[in-house]
Parts: structure tokens; sequence; C-alpha cells
């Protein structure tokens, strides 16, 4: 299968089983599903979690529990906005009195701050993703959005080619195999409601932006982009 067919398999599988909760409809979006705040405790289990001092995290609704919790444990977030309209922000732990309402997208542009994140270092990636498979292969919702961040991420030296990525899903979400360009972003962890799986990290992490690839109007659409290419 193409990417977009495995996406529509499982945008349709999960409405289906009844595991999908708000935002819906879930065709176009990565999936909250049901069980995400389990798997987001499951998560915290990771010695690389632990170990993990700054954390970037993905703003989609399936991953805030994670948002929440890491504020919790108190862990740095650095956070993409929505469609990278307005680059990333900052969530310090430290000042922050309700990670709850912090955690959700409305209350981290009101609790956080933008930040240039060259200077910044994460510890450890959660992305968001729509299907996964056990060699690290991920597909998202089709925006391109977590590749590029990923890839911003390492353009600036936030992140390394030995930064862990993890991933957070229903057990549906999981299949035999997904096809994987060279600017697609793996995971090394695929966390469920109810176990922990280890990819077998078969497919390289992109180095950087591939300038090429981006289309056209990016640069209008997400001013991060304009002013990185100029430096």
């Amino acid at each position: 299968m193409d990417k977009q067919a495995l996406r529509e398999r499982v945008w349709r599988e999960l409405e289906a089983r009844g595991v999908t909760t708000f935002p819906k409809p879930v065709r176009g979006r990565i999936p909250n599903f049901v069980g995400s705040g389990t798997a987001a405790t499951l998560l915290r289990s990771l010695p690389t979690y632990a170990q993990a001092r700054t954390i970037f995290v993905n703003p989609d609704a399936a991953q805030l529990a994670v948002r929440e919790l890491a504020l919790r444990d108190g862990k740095r977030l650095i956070m993409a906005t929505p469609r990278l309209r307005e680059g990333f922000i900052l969530l310090d732990p430290d000042r922050i009195k309700n990670p709850k309402a912090a955690a959700s997208i409305r209350g981290a542009f009101k609790h956080g701050k933008k930040t240039d994140i060259r200077g910044l270092r994460a510890d450890l990636i959660i992305e968001g993703s729509v299907v996964v498979d056990r060699k690290g292969g991920r597909v998202g919702k089709g925006g391109g959005f977590g590749d590029l961040e990923f890839a911003i991420l390492r353009e600036t030296g936030t992140i390394t080619d030995a930064t862990p990525i993890a991933t957070t899903v229903h057990p549906l979400q999981i299949v035999d195999e997904v096809p994987m360009a060279e600017h697609d972003v793996p995971v090394d962890f695929i966390v469920t409601p109810d176990r922990i799986i280890e990819t077998a990290h078969v497919h390289a992490k992109p180095s950087g932006i591939i300038w090429e690839l981006l289309p056209g109007d990016a640069y209008k659409r997400m001013p991060i982009l304009a002013e990185m290419r100029k430096k």
C-alpha cells in the first residue's frame, strides 16, 4: 500500500472500532485514540524519558496527555505551533502553575513563549503518527509537518542523529510495513496503552531540511523557513 492508502485504511478501522475521541472526524488528523492517557503514562517508564530534561513534542490532541505529564514531571517542552505558522513555543514547568491548562494548544500560547530554538537542546522527540511499523516506519497525516519539524530541529542543532524518537498510538495503527522516503522521519519507540515496542531502527534519520523538496509557498506560510534560508 502507498502512504495515503495506509492512512485511509487506519482512519476507517479506528472509526469502525469506536476507538477515537475528540476531535472528529478522525480523517485528516493524527488520531486522538481511546487510551492515549494510558499510553502517555507508560511512556514515562522509558529510561530515555526519565533522563530527558527537555522534550520536543507535537501539538496534536493525541499527545495532549504526554505534554501535561511531561510538565508535571518538571520537563521543559518545545512545542511546534500548528502547521508551523508561528514557529515554536517553549514551555517552562517552573513558570507554569496549571500543567493541564498549559498542555493544550491555546494554553501553550498563553503560558509559554515563542522561542528561537537555536541554542536549545532536546533530549527526546515525541511524534504524532497515523501509521507506524515495527521497523520504525512512520506516516503522519499527510501535510509533512512532522518531518519538517524534525528537519528544522536538525538544521538548528537542537537535536542530533542520536536523539531518540517515540510515538504514542493505538495498536490498530501498527501495520506490517510503511513505505519510507529520504525525508521521512522514523521512530525508535512505539508506545501503545499496553506495551512499549523498540523498533528495528532500519531507517536513517534525515540530516536536515531538503530545501528542493519544499513547495514554493512554504516560505510565505512558514516564516521560520524564510528566516532560516536567509541565514
